[in-house]
């Protein structure tokens, strides 16, 4: 049954809708060029920017000179002094923090490379909250206040409706049932898949135009693969909020067998320990410094080793062939290639490019984009932190109710 809008609720409304307008601008905006975007009143949107302004959540600009009479107009934009966001990942073969401000930027950003295979979940999660700790001080620093953290997890993430979550499995670091609180000190927590982070922070990345209406498929290539999925504009979740754990996509019903316990997973064709079993290489460095991972994958491809030229070719192709069912399926727009991936582009793209022109039944009429991801390697854990801001920007007056 439909309720009635209550005064309390058509504000909430009208600040988001000016917040919006004011960030979504390419330019500072007046308040009455804010008036005339929303079709609110002048002395709406004049009380409205008083109560963002006073909350931190913008600024007033030096007014800029008119050439025609009247007084300057004083522009409008996010407060570089607003609060910013946290995110933190927990990967395979690292931990990472990021620190990102009201407009998206980044802040600060640590990544320490450490094995998580088989590492007590415990013992993760206290590494990342020391990592947490490092950057809350520097954003403290500089200022920043902290609106809330978010940390990503390559596994089955249910969200509580409190905080935190339930990592139901992530194979790839030997969790399971794993109850993430929904507090990391004093900070408000919220995890999530890293796959759909980075994917939100794809799009966000993505959208100076408030009516564009992206899909795509976000791929994340890390030890596994994850994917986020977006449709026109929406992170697509499914039923449970388990979507998009393409990795586990059969490619071989008679394959090898998986960390998830079923044969033939795409990940075990395309993951960065894939790629280095088919090139020959050791999954460590002999040198004794740690998992070889993706720099060595992209130093013996630079480098023209025909055993890691193969090996990346026969990647693209079985990432092809997952990605092909997949464009069938949704329809998207575009492919995204993140994570590992994104560094990789180089010897995927021709290979997967040339999977969706065979198998995709439209191609002849619609050409699916495969790009690498705007972000780069750090998609995630910027996607993390922006999510934070993203939940920001669309209720400010869940932060405004915050402040004294």
């Amino acid at each position: 049954m439909d309720s009635p809008v209550r005064q309390h609720s058509l504000r909430e409304h009208n600040l988001a809708l000016v917040l919006r307008r004011v960030a979504t601008s390419a330019r500072p905006l007046s308040r009455a060029d804010v008036a005339a975007a929303t079709g609110l009143t002048r002395a709406t949107v004049s009380t409205l920017v008083d109560d963002l302004v006073a909350g931190g959540l913008l600024c007033e600009l030096d007014p800029v000179p008119r050439a025609g009479v009247g007084r300057p107009a004083t522009g409008l934009a996010l407060s570089p002094r607003g609060p910013c966001g946290l995110g933190l990942e927990i990967n395979v073969d690292y931990l990472a923090a990021c620190v990102t401000d009201l407009s998206g930027t980044v802040r600060h950003q640590i990544i320490r490379h450490v094995d998580q295979r088989d590492r007590p979940a415990p013992d993760a999660l206290a590494a990342v909250a020391e990592l947490a700790a490092d950057a809350a001080q520097v954003a403290v620093a500089e200022h920043l206040p902290i609106a809330g953290a978010a940390l990503a997890v390559p596994g089955l993430v249910r969200q509580h409706g409190d905080g935190g979550g339930t990592v139901h499995v992530a194979p790839n670091l030997g969790w399971r049932d794993v109850d993430v609180p929904a507090k990391l000190g004093e900070l408000p927590l919220r995890v999530e898949n890293e796959a759909n982070l980075a994917a939100l922070g794809e799009l966000q990345a993505g959208e100076p135009d408030p009516e564009a209406s992206p899909s795509f498929i976000y791929v994340s290539g890390e030890i596994g693969i994850g994917s986020g999925i977006v449709l026109d504009g929406q992170l697509y979740r499914g039923a449970h909020g388990w979507g998009g754990e393409f990795g586990h996509l059969t490619i071989d019903a008679n394959g090898p067998r998986c960390h998830c316990g079923a044969r033939g997973c795409l990940e075990q064709y395309a993951g960065q320990d894939a790629i280095l079993r088919a090139a020959g290489v050791p999954l460590t460095d002999p040198a004794g410094a740690g998992p070889a991972g993706l720099d060595r994958i992209q130093r013996l491809a630079q480098s023209g080793d025909p055993a890691m030229l193969g090996a990346l070719r026969a990647a693209g192709t079985a990432l092809g062939i997952a990605l092909a069912a997949a464009v069938n399926l949704l329809d998207v727009d575009a492919v995204v290639l993140g994570g590992s991936f994104a560094p990789l582009a180089p010897w995927l793209v021709t290979p997967v490019e040339e999977e969706l022109a065979t198998r995709v039944i439209t191609a002849g009429w619609s050409r699916v984009a495969v790009r690498p991801s705007a972000l780069g390697p750090e998609a995630t854990v910027v996607g993390a932190a922006r999510s934070v801001i993203r939940d920001v920007l669309a209720h400010p007056a869940a932060w405004l109710a915050t402040q004294p």
